[in-house]
């Protein structure tokens, strides 16, 4: 029997998922391997040694699902889990996830009470917001768990690598701050030329001279995304934030592929519909395909509603039986439309979207239909669509 969970909107009242009968589900489901994203995992944390991992969860676990994919991975023994937003950290804690959780994003003064109250460890972006975080935790009575953020290059959040002195040595007087990591984040670690991620690495680690300078112990530095941890043994250091490569995609074409990781995600639908469409006859919104001959379609029931992206439109294939056709015409919100030439397909048949066993249809292939990056295809994938575990 296979579990059927659907991902809800924060705050869910239960601990676990809610269920739903699989006679009502939706022909239009992504089915989540959990098996496979535990053993990217154990791919992951052996090719890195003795560095930890933390495995990235941002976006409802790059659309595979927050809370199943966390607990899969805390049990796989996972060091810790980065997430971007403070009710991301706020869900996994009320489903029962106990390992320590860091928000990875900007705070706002307002939340630091609920960064305390829930165990999660923030980032201090700058001396201001350290100091908050000071003042919050001693009205609270607690030690707050922080990482200090340093921008090496990004240009996003932290305090630049030139000016980051200030910030260290406040964290020193802080009597209410227990700051146990210091990062960065990579800007092109994924790209061919990695000067500029061999630059920022110079820099963070100059930065973290600090602590050896003035003999005190180093915070648990971190800086190596997937591309990183895949193409820069020297990035390592004590701890590797994987995201996307968890769920056995890698982060661009141009990376090296030094660890062998396997897709977790399948995106399946169903025929709902079948015609037969006379030559000349324009198909969908605006009339931008016409067959030149007698041919057959099926409608499948899933659309840019669901984050299969209008820009695919013209580019896009599906698997049949399995065998690849094109999606014709324009991606509607709620449905797309199929050529299938002369061959069969019968309505309740299952349409491959995404994934399958035998000429697979990948992220990276799906991203170069819509002009984007695999990030966008998993992540882009609506909570409308039921994801169901296997």
């Amino acid at each position: 029997m296979i579990a059927i969970s659907v991902s809800v909107p924060y705050p869910p009242s239960p601990l676990h998922e809610p269920t739903i009968d699989e006679g009502v589900l939706r022909p239009t489901h992504v089915e989540i391997d959990l098996s496979r994203i535990t053993g990217n995992y154990r791919s992951i944390q052996d090719h890195v040694g003795d560095a930890k991992v933390m495995a990235v969860l941002k976006a409802n676990a790059y659309g595979h699902g927050l809370v199943p994919v966390a607990k899969t991975l805390e049990a796989a023994g996972a060091h810790m889990i980065g997430l971007a937003y403070l009710e991301e950290g706020i869900r996994l804690r009320r489903a029962g996830v106990s390992v320590p959780i860091l928000i990875l994003g900007g705070i706002l003064g307002r939340q630091i009470p609920s960064y305390l109250a829930y165990d999660l460890t923030l980032t201090a972006s700058s001396v201001d917001k350290l100091l908050a975080i000071d003042d919050a935790a001693a009205q609270a009575g607690v030690r707050a768990k922080v990482h200090l953020k340093i921008d090496t290059g990004m240009e996003r959040i932290g305090v630049h690598w030139y000016s980051a002195t200030p910030l260290l040595e406040a964290s020193l007087t802080c009597k209410n701050v227990d700051v146990q990591g210091i990062f960065s984040h990579f800007a092109n670690a994924d790209a061919l030329d990695l000067t500029h991620a061999r630059m920022q690495l110079e820099r963070f680690l100059a930065v973290t001279q600090f602590y050896a300078d003035r003999g005190l112990k180093t915070p648990m530095r971190h800086i190596a995304n997937s591309g990183a941890l895949l193409q820069m043994p020297e990035a390592r250091l004590d701890l590797v934030r994987p995201g996307i490569l968890l769920f056995g995609v890698h982060p661009s074409p141009d990376v090296r592929r030094s660890i062998r990781v396997w897709p977790a995600l399948s995106w399946k639908s169903r025929v709902v519909y079948f015609k037969v469409v006379q030559p000349g006859h324009p198909v969908g919104y605006g009339g931008t395909w016409t067959s030149d001959k007698l041919t057959r379609l099926v409608t499948v029931p899933v659309g840019y509603g669901d984050g299969y992206m209008r820009a695919m439109s013209g580019q896009a294939q599906v698997m049949i039986h399995g065998k690849r056709y094109p999606v014709v015409g324009r991606v509607c919100m709620d449905q797309v439309v199929v050529d299938i030439g002369w061959d069969s397909a019968h309505n309740g048949d299952e349409v491959v979207l995404l994934g399958g066993e035998s000429e697979p249809i990948c992220a990276e292939e799906m991203a170069n239909w819509a002009n984007t990056i695999s990030y966008e295809v998993l992540t882009n994938i609506n909570t409308r669509v039921p994801r169901v575990y296997v």
